[in-house]
């Protein structure tokens, strides 16, 4: 079964995200939660909690059908100590939010070196980090997002991501969301089916369909290769629609959340139709 929605608002509450899912026609959906430009955010409160599990639960969305975005300031493989420790401790409290929300999985970006530690330093800070933060919380997996090569930033490579997730201790507790637009702008073709084939063969073999906890689809505005991370609506970008096609009528991706961060909202209602229609087909 497919599980297809967007990254929908919290505003006004985390209450708010499942009803926003359900009123576009999601079966599932991605979230902050809290504000994502914040390094801190005030403890949630029971009522809170209780209030987003009760609407969840009547929405019919179950843990395994949501993925939780973390804060943008975050680096996991920060060069400095100061900025590691705060990263560190800004992640483990998106953890623990995860934790008492009772969702299971908490999606974020890998990190970056900003030229000063090597690649493989700034790996091993990361996972590092992960087994800190799992250390110190139950039930939640993390789950490393591929990027598209901006800057500094790691894991455009599939082999990052298994050099993390290598290191991390409990690997039941570590996974992976590929996002179509930052594999194909960091050089993973998937227009045709049989690019397509060639790089889920690829990631199978280096990383692992076992690891995959959801994907991000998002068409590109840029060329393949551009590393330049600009989603474009399906269909409109780069990509092309058939990549999405080729998602939909695949078993690998069933039963994990696929979730649109295309930039028009307005049309998310008409873009999780096609989706579904393309997996029924």
């Amino acid at each position: 079964m497919k599980i297809i929605g967007a990254h929908v608002s919290i505003s006004g509450g985390l209450a708010n995200a499942p009803l926003n899912a359900k009123a576009i026609g999601a079966t599932g959906f991605a979230m902050f939660t809290k504000n994502q430009k914040q390094w801190v955010a005030k403890p949630l409160t029971e009522s809170e909690i209780e209030l987003f599990k009760k609407t969840c639960e009547e929405n019919d969305y179950r843990a395994s059908d949501i993925l939780p975005h973390d804060g943008y300031l975050i680096n996991l493989g920060n060069p400095t100590d100061e900025g590691l420790a705060k990263s560190r401790a800004s992640f483990l409290d998106e953890m623990t939010r995860c934790e008492l929300l009772g969702l299971d999985r908490l999606n974020f970006h890998p990190g970056s070196h900003l030229k000063e530690i090597s690649e493989d330093e700034c790996i091993a800070r990361i996972a590092e980090s992960i087994n800190m933060v799992l250390g110190k919380t139950k039930g939640v997996t993390a789950v490393i997002e591929n990027t598209a090569g901006q800057g500094t930033n790691l894991g455009y490579k599939f082999e990052h991501l298994a050099a993390i997730i290598d290191k991390v201790e409990d690997k039941s507790r570590v996974g992976v969301c590929i996002d179509t637009c930052h594999a194909f702008a960091s050089g993973y073709d998937i227009r045709t089916k049989e690019a397509f084939d060639k790089t889920f063969a690829e990631f199978d073999k280096i990383v692992g369909f076992k690891y995959l906890r959801g994907m991000h689809l998002n068409d590109a505005k840029k060329g393949l290769g551009s590393k330049v991370d600009r989603h474009e609506s399906l269909g409109l970008g780069e990509i092309g629609m058939d990549a999405f096609k080729f998602i939909m009528q695949d078993p690998r991706f069933d039963n994990i959340p696929l979730t649109l961060e295309t930039p028009n909202p307005d049309i998310w209602t008409e873009e999780i139709a096609k989706l579904k229609e393309f997996a029924n087909s």
